[in-house]
């Protein structure tokens, strides 16, 4: 007996259909045959008539795999558009095989097939036929089916929407960086999920202040974690050194900003760098007639004319942004000036200055201990560097802040809790570098005085460098 080769045999493989014995040869997923769909909707229980009726019972996905295999090329059909697609108070001329690309646009055809002819199940079958055999321009003509589709969501545009209708005939559409927001959400009508797959990595690499708004309410209102997740990533790098230099800081949402300022991977220069950013924001949301962003004192200026009988954050105005302010780790504030300007624009109230106060005073009576702070990564004091350009350790090109003078422990050693954190952002994926929580001794005797060196080998510009850290019980 002559071996069947093993190629031939899986493709002269037969497989049962429905109830019966009738037997086909599953090529494909679906292989067109009518007779044996048919069976299979009997041994359900499912009426084939009705089905084409309700196409939320019927595979569509079977069909659409048949359509999809012929149209891998995406070429343009040469005949008359039989399809006429009326939306956004526009008329778009289709053919039935790209339709079926999307299974929204595949609904409504079906259902408009059931409800226009007197045997839609002859007039699918020999659709499929035609198309499977190649005998698309040979077919008889047929009377233009016009289907509807209403769209309620704003972020569609006749552009943006056509943009998505081109996908269904070539291979790679070209997207105006404008339009994504709107092909985004056309592609996401029609359930046109590759479509959809490459907006989403557009946007993640688009990212910027004037961006990150609409992008992140786009991957919520998706639900797209994928790209929220970007979002706040992002912000947790950008928000100080970038947002919160400009004007697109008001568009933040609270719910955002919350989130971000949560997260232990927040970069900042220091804590009241941080906090002039929030008190920036906080400030441009009540006064959105300011299109410029205003020096620090004219926000200063503006929180101290509220009545200094209550904070403001005790005001009605202020307390919906509690949440916010106590993410901030307030005792790394430890510049007099600072402090003093915190007192002065009575925004906190008086209990929290206290609490900060106190806890300093604790810190010095005790050698620098900081005994109130226990967890590294909610609590730690918080420094941050940008680096743009490649130096190396024996260079002096660094900011002129680290020379500056503060307070000195007398201690011949100091305990001291501590982690080292660098991030960027190389081909849209987040690069991230970090120790351990260490904790070790400093004095004067070496080798105890040299901290735990954090290596980084990236192409990343630029890196983002952040140290924390606490002064535990010695």
């Amino acid at each position: 007996m002559k071996m069947l080769h093993p190629q031939h045999r899986a493709r002269l493989e037969r497989r049962m259909v429905g109830s019966t014995n009738r037997w086909r040869f599953p090529r494909e997923a679906f292989s067109g045959d009518l007779l044996g769909l048919s069976q299979m909707c009997k041994a359900l229980n499912v009426d084939f008539e009705e089905v084409l009726k309700n196409p939320d019972r019927l595979c569509i996905s079977q069909i659409q795999k048949i359509f999809s295999g012929n149209l891998k090329n995406k070429t343009i059909p040469s005949g008359e558009a039989d399809v006429i697609l009326t939306c956004l108070g526009s008329k778009w001329q289709l053919h039935q095989p790209q339709l079926f690309q999307s299974e929204t646009l595949a609904k409504l055809f079906l259902m408009a097939l059931a409800q226009g002819t007197t045997s839609p199940t002859k007039e699918l079958e020999r659709l499929l036929r035609a198309h499977l055999h190649g005998n698309v321009k040979e077919r008889p003509p047929i009377k233009k089916m016009i289907i509807s589709l209403k769209i309620n969501d704003p972020l569609v545009t006749k552009v943006a929407f056509a943009t998505a209708l081109k996908n269904l005939y070539l291979s790679e559409v070209e997207i105006n960086s404008n339009d994504v927001l709107g092909v985004l959400a056309s592609a996401h009508i029609l359930q046109l999920s590759s479509l959809f797959q490459r907006c989403v990595a557009m946007m993640m690499n688009g990212l910027m202040p004037s961006t990150i708004k609409d992008f992140y309410l786009a991957g919520c209102k998706y639900k797209e974690e994928q790209l929220t997740t970007a979002c706040e990533k992002w912000l947790e790098m950008n928000l100080v050194p970038l947002v919160g230099t400009q004007i697109h800081l008001r568009k933040i949402p609270q719910e955002l900003l919350h989130k971000v300022l949560r997260s232990p991977r927040l970069f900042t220069f220091n804590e009241f760098h941080l906090l002039k950013t929030l008190l920036l924001w906080v400030f441009l949301q009540l006064n959105h007639k300011i299109q410029t962003v205003p020096v620090h004192e004219t926000v200063l200026a503006f929180f101290k004319s509220f009545p200094k009988k209550h904070s403001f954050l005790d005001q009605d105005a202020g307390q919906g942004l509690v949440p916010l302010f106590l993410c901030l780790r307030l005792h790394g504030i430890i510049k007099g000036k600072n402090l003093e300007e915190l007192r002065h624009i009575n925004f906190f109230p008086e209990s929290w200055l206290i609490r900060v106060t106190a806890n300093h005073y604790h810190a010095l009576e005790n050698g620098g201990d900081m005994v109130h702070v226990k967890d590294l990564a909610t609590q730690a004091m918080r420094f941050g560097l940008l680096f743009n350009q490649r130096v190396k350790h024996t260079d002096l090109g660094f900011p002129s802040l680290l020379y500056e003078h503060g307070p000195v422990s007398l201690r011949t050693e100091r305990l001291v809790k501590y982690e080292i954190r660098a991030q960027t952002l190389v081909d849209g994926k987040w690069q991230e570098f970090r120790t351990n929580q260490i904790t070790q001794k400093f004095g004067f005797v070496k080798p105890s005085c040299k901290s735990h060196a954090l290596k980084v080998q990236t192409v990343g510009i630029p890196i983002y460098a952040s140290f924390s850290f606490i002064f535990p019980t010695s």
